[in-house]
């Protein structure tokens, strides 16, 4: 019995140390396409930081009003800095470039492979060409 507390005292203790981190570059062009994320769908798991980098300038990271798991705090960064955000609640996330939605600069992270507000995130109004890459990305998931 010892034994098996021990293990579960150490993996709870260095837990944060195994939290993993991805980076999605902000970009004005990625081979053909114009106001990109390097990476349109993120999955990890809780625990978790996603860092954008401003890699060129004019873009920020906003999560979209009923796009994220109930909860969740607004979060919208500066313009044209790197920012990181520590995802703890399980569920999808939806974000996009604040002046670039129009131009389908959008993103999802999925946490822990929870899609429970999938449909939350169907029903968002999406403009210009975030609809279709919306739904492209959404009926990958």
């Amino acid at each position: 019995m010892k034994k098996i507390f021990l293990i579960l005292f150490t993996f709870i203790l260095f837990k944060p140390l195994l939290a993993a981190e991805q980076t999605i570059e902000m970009l004005n062009k990625s081979g053909k396409e114009l106001m990109v994320y390097s990476k349109k769908v993120v999955n990890i798991s809780a625990g978790d930081t996603v860092l954008w980098k401003s890699v060129n300038p004019g873009h920020n990271v906003e999560f979209i009003n009923g796009g994220v798991p109930e909860g969740v705090a607004k979060f919208r960064s500066p313009m044209s800095k790197d920012v990181q955000y520590t995802f703890k609640v399980p569920g999808i996330y939806a974000y996009w470039c604040t002046p670039h939605k129009t131009m389908g600069m959008i993103g999802f992270v999925v946490v822990d492979g929870n899609k429970s507000n999938l449909e939350a995130i169907k029903k968002i109004k999406y403009f210009g060409k975030s609809k279709k890459v919306a739904a492209e990305l959404l009926s990958s998931l």
